[in-house]
């Protein structure tokens, strides 16, 4: 009997043991397949692949969302041409509103200090990036981004070495770049003398606290004599001051070109006002200003303008380069606006070899 009870305990040990060796050799057998099968999905530089052959890396990017700042320093058309274009730079390149961005805009309106109070408000709701569309508005948010790691793109800054959001060499002062929309001084005077062969003086306004604007003048004032021209500028330090301003530099001049000045910009309509009752022309800087009543300008197209800044802003948002990494950008050709119902009023033919090339030519004033 104790015999058979021996066998029996004998037989049954056994079949435990078998049955440990067949479970942990199914284990092992599970974890190699797991691993083979980790294996199978990796890519050459480590990182895993989904059903679709994607890498983790590829698919994250795919299915990455942005929130933006962008701020605008003032209210008028060259600006709002520089915001849609830069809404389609960055469309073109697969980032869009409502689909993977969510943009923070606010307008300040003119104000420097709502400029700061803006971009502050930016950094204080983590934002993934900023865009500053004018040069005081491109300064402001970069001194407050100089203590976050946010970078900052900007567009419509005529001198980005004078604002001092690059170095002399072109290169970025810190986590900062962008667009500049420098003035065609030299083509702009070619053309105002083809337009007034007998001018002599041009008049020029300007906000003293705008950097941009000091800088065009200057540049305005070394080359108006190799074209007979003297220039005749006027400073001001906010909107108030336009209609008087305007009032006086009439009387000294035979016609007023216009800057990319904001300030100014944002008042244009008081100044063509006061220049058509004294049958004074006004150049523009661009294609709004000719739109809404300027006779002509050599200018620049702000959407294309913005356009190109999106695109260098989805680099950055990808992760592709860093703002350090950019030098900032400039749209080179300029091309003729005019406006023929305004050169009517003024009892003025738009010569023909500027009319033959019109990027485009206005039969109305816009209102």
């Amino acid at each position: 009997m104790k015999k058979t009870i021996a066998m029996l305990l004998t037989a049954a040990l056994s079949a435990s043991l078998l049955s440990g060796c067949v479970s942990t050799a199914q284990n092992t057998t599970a974890a190699q397949s797991a691993e083979t099968s980790s294996a199978d999905t990796s890519s050459a530089d480590g990182s895993s692949a989904d059903k679709t052959g994607k890498s983790t890396a590829e698919s994250s990017a795919d299915s990455a969302s942005y929130t933006i700042g962008v701020g605008q320093f003032a209210e008028h058309g060259s600006l709002d041409n520089c915001r849609e274009g830069f809404m389609a730079g960055l469309a073109e390149e697969g980032i869009e509103e409502g689909v993977n961005l969510t943009v923070l805009y606010d307008n300040s309106q003119a104000d420097g200090g709502t400029a700061s109070q803006i971009a502050t408000n930016f950094i204080g709701k983590g934002v993934d990036l900023m865009c500053g569309i004018a040069t005081p508005m491109a300064q402001a948010e970069y001194g407050v981004a100089k203590k976050s790691d946010i970078p900052v793109i900007f567009t419509a800054v005529t001198d980005p070495v004078a604002a001092e959001l690059a170095n002399a060499d072109g290169t970025p002062a810190g986590e900062v770049t962008g667009t500049s929309d420098k003035l065609p001084v030299e083509a702009q005077l070619k053309m105002i003398r083809e337009i007034l062969p007998e001018a002599k003086n041009i008049g020029i306004m300007y906000t003293t606290s705008e950097v941009n604007s000091e800088s065009a003048i200057a540049e305005y004032k070394e080359l108006a004599p190799q074209y007979g021209f003297e220039i005749v500028d006027t400073g001001i330090s906010s909107s108030a001051d336009i209609a008087l301003a305007a009032d006086t530099l009439i009387n000294k001049v035979d016609c007023i070109t216009n800057l990319t000045d904001n300030t100014v910009v944002a008042s244009l309509p008081v100044i063509l006002d006061k220049a058509a009752a004294k049958n004074i022309p006004v150049f523009g800087s661009e294609i709004e200003q000719v739109k809404i009543g300027c006779l002509a300008a050599m200018g620049l197209d702000y959407i294309e303008l913005g356009r190109q800044t999106g695109k260098m802003a989805a680099q950055v948002l990808r992760g592709e380069k860093k703002a350090s990494e950019m030098n900032y950008e400039t749209i080179k050709e300029a091309a003729f606006y005019g406006n023929t119902r305004v050169a009517g009023n003024l009892g003025i033919t738009l010569p023909e070899d500027l009319t033959k090339n019109a990027a485009e030519l206005f039969t109305e004033i816009a209102q």
